[in-house]
């Protein structure tokens, strides 16, 4: 492996070029990798995209890409995660990249110090793969005012100002968060020669729901015609994250995958025989729909007899008591039931993976307040990993810290699109219709783990089927489960899983070019 600093190709200078402002030095190197029992070269990059507004530097988007050499006619995956806040380490480490992070069969990590390995499964076995993140996060970051060229006809104490709050935080929006997005896929097709290459779009979490988005708004607005489209636990519509008493999809999106926990941890009643936990689920999907939804939304209209039969069987389901369904008029909390199932062991589940545990360091209080076993046993071992590529395996140099998950984007977020102050309807479900039907070569692939109570698989099941879509666009969508939670393909048997349903999805999608 040998490493080189040159970088990439430098920012044009020239007409429109800022002579105050320089690019950070981005670095390049060889990396040799195992691919189908061959030991292949890969060109790797870290750089930074510079994005433009008014013709001048506004914001540093920084990639990672990985070129399998002496290949032609390579796929293009660009691969982002979600939040909004998180940087793309998640899928670059955990499931897609010639390296990742080492964890256990069943997805926990392994002690420190954290180490990388070579990634079996890594999808340049049939596609090159660019990995993104987002302004604010990774090494994204929006140029300072200071380091912009400056108005000569203003004076000292105007160019002297900061800029206004909205301008600083002004990628941390819906929509503008999917034209820099947008913009960055447009610029690294030109300036690595990629515009004949199949292109594709893989997202997870929020970064589903970008993916949604951008099939229309990448195609439609930007020119860039899309191959495929991978939603990994897609949050697609916004509106189902947030449960209030007026409301019945969230409580019902969330009840299969309760069920699933609450089997695998042995505490649901009813189960037949050797039932899987996600054959229960499937059934308890089904009584969702059937039985427990028209009672939430009538309330009292049903007689009271009637709403504990209903509700005592869902308890029954979720493994809970009887009386805490008629409680809560059932309506169980997602945040509730990991800090309940297990709380006589003083034990709490993960929200991202509900078969994970952790001891519930504060055992007396009603409130889950306890640490997730996914989302902070990960950050050690994420973060380890992607500074050990990126600063000893691509060499390259700065002092940036890469910021894995960031909570100021994340409560600073904005919605940008709203026309009207009782709009409320900002989901991707329709824009994901519109792209398969302005574009029908397009796969769309959507794919969850039962165990993801944060984005549960039960509402891609529903939405999917509600999209109404003819046969020959049902025929270019797939959606499928795998074992494990919102990052299932930590899950050994998973990732193999997913590795192998990939390598079909983008034969099927090459094999009609």
């Amino acid at each position: 492996m040998s490493a080189n600093t040159k970088g990439a190709p430098k920012e044009r200078k020239g007409r429109g070029a800022d002579p105050d402002y320089t690019k950070p030095k981005g670095a390049s190197a060889e990396l040799h990798c195992e691919i189908a029992g061959e030991r292949r070269g890969i060109e790797a990059r870290a750089d930074w995209i510079v994005l433009r507004k008014h013709d001048r530097p506004s914001a540093e988007m920084f990639f990672i890409s990985y070129f399998v050499k002496k290949e032609q006619d390579r796929p293009l995956t660009f691969v982002f995660n979600g939040g909004p806040g998180a940087s793309s380490v998640y899928l670059h480490m955990g499931a897609m990249g010639p390296k990742r992070v080492r964890f256990d069969t069943r997805g926990e990590p392994l002690g420190a110090p954290h180490r990388l390995t070579d990634n079996r499964e890594t999808w340049l076995a049939f596609t090159d793969l660019v990995f993104i993140d987002p302004i604010g996060t990774g090494f994204s970051r929006v140029i300072e005012e200071e380091h912009k060229p400056q108005d000569a006809a203003a004076s000292t104490e105007e160019r002297a100002k900061p800029a206004p709050a909205a301008e600083r935080t002004e990628y941390y929006q819906l929509k503008r968060d999917l034209e820099s997005l947008s913009e960055f896929m447009q610029k690294f097709l030109s300036r690595y020669h990629r515009w004949e290459s199949a292109v594709y779009i893989a997202g997870e979490s929020y970064g589903g729901y970008r993916v949604g988005r951008l099939v229309k708004m990448a195609q439609a607005s930007y020119g860039i015609g899309l191959k495929g489209a991978i939603l990994i636990s897609p949050a697609l519509e916004l509106s189902l994250l947030d449960g209030s008493d007026y409301d019945v999809l969230p409580w019902i999106d969330t009840f299969p995958t309760m069920a699933a926990a609450a089997h695998y941890h042995r505490k649901a009643r009813g189960v037949i025989g050797d039932e899987s936990g996600k054959a229960f689920a499937d059934r308890a999907a089904q009584y969702a729909l059937k039985e427990l939804l028209p009672v939430l939304a009538a309330g009292e209209l049903y007689p009271a007899r009637q709403r504990k039969r209903v509700f005592d069987k869902a308890a029954d389901f979720l493994g809970l008591e009887r009386a805490t369904l008629g409680r809560h008029s059932g309506r169980i909390d997602s945040a509730y039931f990991v800090k309940n199932l297990l709380r006589d062991q003083n034990t709490h589940l993960g929200l991202y993976d509900a078969t994970l545990t952790v001891h519930d360091p504060y055992p007396n209080r009603d409130a889950y307040s306890g640490p997730d076993p996914t989302l902070e046993s990960v950050e050690a071992a994420f973060s380890s990993g992607i500074n050990t590529q990126l600063r000893k395996h691509l060499g390259l140099k700065t002092e940036r810290d890469y910021q894995l998950l960031s909570y100021q984007v994340n409560t600073a977020w904005k919605i940008d699109i709203r026309n009207h102050a009782f709009e409320s309807q900002f989901g991707a479900t329709d824009d994901l219709r519109y792209g398969m039907s302005v574009n029908p070569h397009m796969k769309v692939y959507i794919c969850n783990g039962i165990y993801d109570l944060v984005t549960p698989y039960f509402a891609t099941d529903r939405l999917s089927n509600l999209m109404k879509l003819d046969a020959e666009r049902k025929r270019n969508l797939t959606v499928t489960h795998y074992l494990g939670g919102h990052m299932f393909y930590t899950w050994n048997e998973s990732r193999e899983a997913f590795f192998a349903d990939m390598q079909r999805f983008y034969g099927t999608a090459s094999m009609s070019q």
